[in-house]
């Protein structure tokens, strides 16, 4: 068995004396182990960092066998990161949500949104919108997508700015209003046809307690998780934009 992909690295621990079990994220069998041979060497240390990109070749006799890992690089980020403690937190925090997902199950929109976040973790404003954009889309692919595109009392499709922390679903402005204090806030970046542009640092921090919200209750409350520390580090320095 044999194949060939770009991926990001998200992942790398320890096995023997010089191999290390490389986890990666790919667009075309979602995230996927492997063990890298000298994976501790001089040579492949900068490359084996989380955050870079790399084109990997996995071998193996049987399909389902951990594998080896030839490693070539391709964009090795993880250097000029080393001083940043936002971008370092964004990292370990994406690679544990990757690993609530299943092993070898493709999520190739998962994978492009992680290649856009890895390549602008440099700038905090836009890295924090894509982060919480990813959050949305990780419940997605979890089964627990929300629904931002009408109003869940009226199903009006303008004015969205509340969600139900319930259902998950959009609440209009007037459907709202009485309840406003029971309904989290809907930052306009998060809504489908929003601007690509960094969002003020208040919708950040708005958005990312909406996702927390649902993460928490959806996610990690039924696997008997906690919030990441990583997480909490991340939007920490965006509160502090």
């Amino acid at each position: 068995m044999e194949w060939t992909d770009d991926a990001v690295v998200i992942g790398v621990r320890r096995h023997g004396e010089s191999a290390v079990i490389l986890e990666a994220m790919t667009p075309t069998r979602g995230r996927h182990a492997g063990l890298v041979r000298g994976g501790r060497s001089q040579k492949l240390q900068p490359v084996l960092q989380p955050g870079n990109s790399v084109r990997l070749v996995w071998r193996a006799r049987l399909e389902e066998h951990l594998g080896n890992y030839s490693v070539e690089g391709l964009s090795l980020r993880a250097g000029h990161l080393i001083d940043n403690a936002a971008a370092l937190a964004a990292l370990v925090h994406l690679g544990g949500l990757l690993k609530l997902l299943p092993e070898r199950d493709p999520h190739p929109n998962l994978y492009e949104a992680l290649l856009a976040i890895v390549q602008h973790l440099d700038d905090l404003p836009l890295a924090a919108s894509l982060v919480a954009r990813f959050e949305l889309m990780l419940l997605a692919e979890l089964g627990f997508g929300l629904d931002l595109t009408e109003c869940a009392a009226s199903g009006a499709r303008e004015d969205l700015i509340y969600v139900s922390p319930k259902s998950g679903r959009a609440v209009s402005r007037d459907a709202g209003k009485p309840y406003g204090d029971r309904l989290l806030p809907l930052p306009r970046f998060l809504m489908a046809d929003a601007s690509a542009q960094a969002p003020p640092a208040g919708d950040l921090v708005a958005a990312f307690r909406l996702t927390q919200h649902f993460l928490t209750r959806l996610v990690f409350e039924p696997r008997g998780l906690h919030a990441p520390e990583a997480r909490e580090r991340f939007v920490g320095a965006v509160s502090r934009l």
